[in-house]
């Protein structure tokens, strides 16, 4: 079998492949590519997106990928990278959190090339003694080995026993469909490890694994995470997306255009320089904005959000009519963060109060500054939150 093969683009911004030599001797045979997330919030994001656009690559390339949605395994809570327990989820939270990544991820999986498996097929059939079987496998002292379980432990923060599980059942799942490679973040190592080793108990090859690093958030200080604010939704319009990227630090250039895009090597590199003499790095993070967008909306839409950037932000002009969302407003009154909450133009009302206190939020041009503002409409007027979000205010009908 001849496969479309990049090996530079497959191998590209991961931060481990284990082991190497192998994952080169095997990737030109068709692989099932294991993924699983656990539907636990109903929104992703481009760190969720980092791992998905390199599944694409490997469907590109021919090999097949296995998304495994944990509709069990979200109901324990995946403990990796967390200083204290995950709080359980209801089944009925679960279920809807997993009909909505099902949207999500097919705006970057190809459909035809994913196999979409639930884990509750195989670990709701396990009676007491089959679990028990499987706790034995592993000793306390190893998943003390784990580095947040360890830290928890000196710290003497809690460590649940239902926690020591999750790795187990991560790594049974790649026994029950049988995978040949699994991707992860650097946090999962130790759970991908763990799938290795079983399958190696059952007779199975052992499965490939390659991290990949979690994506820093818009600050270009701590990982991307709605909690923290500094994401970028998927389903973000292609103007917005456009926007927040044109925003990132230029030190985030480089690594979302790794981990996100599969532009060349000589443009990476050109990246490294640009950075380092000063050269036009906004041309670089405009290309990587267009390369992001495109990927992840269409060609047309990222040249739309492009074009409404530079309209919007770089010569000040208003967007055209058509460009903005109406906002029916009913009130004859109503308070500015009631209004910008209403509007969502913001995640929540604390970020309207932020941004209205960094006076970046304006109506028909004027600025609005703290929050003591009571709007009044007599006619449609424009909302303008930051520099590229904008919606049109209509007012009710008296």
């Amino acid at each position: 079998m001849v496969l479309r093969m990049d090996l530079d683009i497959l191998k590209r911004g991961f931060e481990e492949i284990i082991p190497e030599d192998e994952f080169d001797k095997r990737v030109g045979s068709r692989l099932r590519v294991k993924f699983g997330a656990d539907p636990t919030g109903a929104d992703l994001h481009l760190g969720h997106a980092v791992i998905l656009n390199k599944l694409r690559q490997f469907q590109d390339a021919g090999h097949t990928v296995v998304f495994i949605i944990g509709d069990f395994t979200a109901r324990i809570g995946d403990p990796s990278g967390r200083d204290e327990t995950r709080p359980p989820l209801s089944e009925e939270e679960v279920n809807a959190n997993a009909h909505t990544y099902r949207e999500q991820v097919f705006n970057i999986l190809d459909e035809k090339k994913t196999e979409v498996v639930y884990n509750n097929e195989w670990f709701s059939k396990m009676g007491t003694t089959d679990v028990l079987k499987l706790a034995s496998r592993y000793t306390v002292a190893r998943m003390l080995e784990r580095d947040d379980f360890s830290k928890r432990y000196e710290q003497n923060v809690p460590i649940r026993i239902h926690e020591f599980m999750y790795p187990l059942l991560q790594g049974w799942d790649s026994v029950e469909v049988e995978s040949d490679l699994e991707l992860g973040g650097t946090d999962q190592k130790f759970n991908l490890l763990v799938g290795r080793s079983f399958q190696k108990e059952e007779g199975q090859a052992p499965q490939l694994i390659g991290t990949l690093p979690i994506l820093p958030g818009t600050d270009g200080e701590k990982k991307m995470s709605k909690s923290y604010n500094n994401h970028i939704p998927l389903k973000s319009s292609p103007q917005d997306m456009y926007g927040k990227l044109m925003s990132i630090p230029d030190k985030l250039v480089k690594p979302y255009a790794e981990l996100l895009t599969d532009l060349t090597q000589d443009f990476l590199e050109g990246i490294v320089d640009d950075a380092e003499t000063l050269l036009d790095p906004k041309k670089n993070k405009k290309q990587v904005a267009y390369a992001i967008v495109s990927r992840f909306k269409g060609k047309s839409a990222a040249e739309a959000g492009q074009d409404y950037f530079e309209r919007t932000v770089e010569q000040g002009q208003a967007p055209e009519v058509d460009e903005m969302d109406d906002l029916p407003v009913a009130e004859e009154e109503i308070w500015i963060v009631d209004l910008l909450d209403k509007s969502g133009l913001v995640e929540s009302r604390g970020e309207a109060k932020r941004l209205l206190k960094q006076g970046a939020v304006y109506l028909d041009g004027e600025r609005l500054e703290g929050f003591d503002h009571d709007i009044r409409l007599d006619k449609p007027t424009v909302l303008r939150v930051g520099k590229h979000r904008f919606c049109r205010l209509i007012p009710a009908e008296g």
